[in-house]
């Protein structure tokens, strides 16, 4: 059984791991460099709101969500991250933790939740329309990583 929980500094190894697989692997982000356990310990710090999720004492995913923009117009509008390990992609883990940032950003008054997903993520995509998500945008060939041009789709939910 997962258990979800603040992110605390003593998280960023583990979760360092996890977006660092996915930066190396994946087009699920446009990032190509690598992070350091010090700007995720950085981040958790800054976000809104930072969660892990645990199976068996291990950190396997993470979830947090900050700014969609500057400026005040924007304040009642966040974005989500959720990563999570390769092997519990399909557990249930990633709905626990957008249960909890969306509980967590209503209790302070947001009231739309951002996603920017990959056009390449087609779980992502499926992922965030099934929890109420809708296309909102889609933005050609924005990101670059590995060498090609890649669309991202923008994604939205009053909460």
């Amino acid at each position: 059984m997962s258990v979800i929980r603040p992110a605390e500094p003593r998280d960023a190894c583990a979760i360092a791991a996890i977006l660092n697989q996915i930066i190396r692997d994946t087009t699920i982000t446009f990032n190509s460099v690598e992070t350091t356990e010090a700007e995720v310990a950085n981040g958790i710090a800054q976000a809104d709101a930072y969660f892990v999720a645990e199976l068996d004492n291990a950190v396997v995913g993470y979830a947090s969500f900050g700014p969609f923009r500057k400026g005040i117009g924007y304040e009642a509008v966040k974005e989500h991250s959720i990563c999570l390990h390769p092997d519990v992609r399909v557990a249930g883990i990633g709905s626990k933790l957008l249960e909890n940032i969306e509980k967590s950003a209503k209790s302070m008054g947001v009231r739309n939740m951002v996603a920017g997903v990959s056009i390449e993520n087609d779980a992502g995509l499926k992922f965030h329309a099934k929890h109420g998500y809708e296309r909102v945008g889609h933005l050609p060939a924005i990101g670059q990583k590995f060498n090609r041009s890649i669309d991202l789709v923008l994604m939205q939910k009053t909460l």
